[in-house]
């Protein structure tokens, strides 16, 4: 399938608030998902990443705001074409698996024809083809998660929303999940998925919206936020010992292991001055900035 490079915003949430009771959850959350591209939407138990997901599905409504697709409000035909995976685990359980994801193309209005071809190739897909005549009650819990996985794909859909994936699924099983999804992105759908796994946000999403205490504190590209909130940080490996840095003027010592050195400079200290500093001294080996990962910017913005 060709890759798609468009940054259009096609799923637009703009100023969103929301309220239960005295407790208000979103707070003017705005932010994009783009089309061919995977959004990572991150944050804490209780940062109000389900109830925004909700909101855009339609299960709940906003207090004020607005969701838009391709710039109009969505109804129910719209979302009739999303793709919704819930965090909760939504299958019949007495229905087989194979049944289960037909009937639920069906309600999408698939022919059955049609229903029968995707539950196949999807099932297949994600490794539970042979599980397919099996009550979703029998399966483990990673493979439910698979097949609610299935569910959400089965109909072809437009907009991919899915509320922690990989719940429940070993490295392999992430690693076979994250290939579809890539697929369902490169084929042009927007995918929103939220996760507490940082490390597997890091491996897959395009972008990135980050949500705390039901404000968005940082949102956009991967690249262009490691570029944003990257730290006077840098890596050095030298020939010999490296502890003559603890007598450079503006260098604070972050990790020191005989020739290799994490350092921060303070502001106004020059890094081609500690380079220098370095060469006279012998070889170096290795010397660059340190680039943030997205736990570092998680922990900088949500702090």
């Amino acid at each position: 399938m060709p890759s798609v490079n468009t940054m259009t915003e096609e799923l637009n949430v703009e100023a969103v608030c929301r309220s239960f009771g005295e407790r208000q959850v979103l707070r003017d959350v705005t932010f994009g998902v783009a089309a061919g591209r995977m959004t990572g939407f991150v944050g804490a138990n209780g940062a109000g990443k389900t109830t925004m997901m909700r909101i855009i599905l339609g299960v709940l409504a906003a207090d004020s705001g607005s969701v838009t697709w391709r710039g109009a409000r969505l109804d129910r035909g719209v979302r009739q074409r999303f793709g919704y995976m819930p965090e909760e685990r939504g299958l019949y359980p007495k229905m087989t698996v194979a049944e289960q994801i037909v009937y639920l193309g069906r309600l999408h209005g698939l022919s059955a024809k049609a229903a029968h071809h995707n539950t196949s190739a999807l099932l297949d897909r994600l490794g539970v083809g042979d599980r397919a005549g099996d009550p979703v009650e029998k399966l483990s819990l990673g493979n439910q998660q698979r097949v609610q996985i299935a569910a959400a794909l089965v109909h072809d859909p437009e907009v991919l929303i899915l509320d922690e994936p990989f719940s429940g699924l070993d490295p392999l099983a992430v690693d076979v999940v994250l290939g579809v999804l890539r697929e369902r992105a490169l084929s042009g759908a927007p995918v929103l998925f939220s996760s507490h796994q940082l490390e597997v946000v890091e491996r897959l999403c395009d972008d990135l919206v980050i949500i705390a205490d039901g404000s968005i504190r940082a949102a956009g590209r991967r690249a262009d936020l490691r570029e944003r909130h990257a730290l006077p940080r840098y890596r050095m490996e030298v020939a010999t010992d490296a502890g003559w840095l603890r007598d450079v003027p503006g260098v604070t010592l972050v990790d020191l292991d005989g020739a290799h050195a994490v350092f921060d400079l303070a502001s106004g200290a020059d890094d081609q001055d500690v380079l220098r500093a370095a060469l006279r001294r012998g070889p170096v080996r290795s010397f660059g900035a340190v680039t943030p990962s997205l736990a570092e910017i998680f922990r900088e913005v949500t702090r």
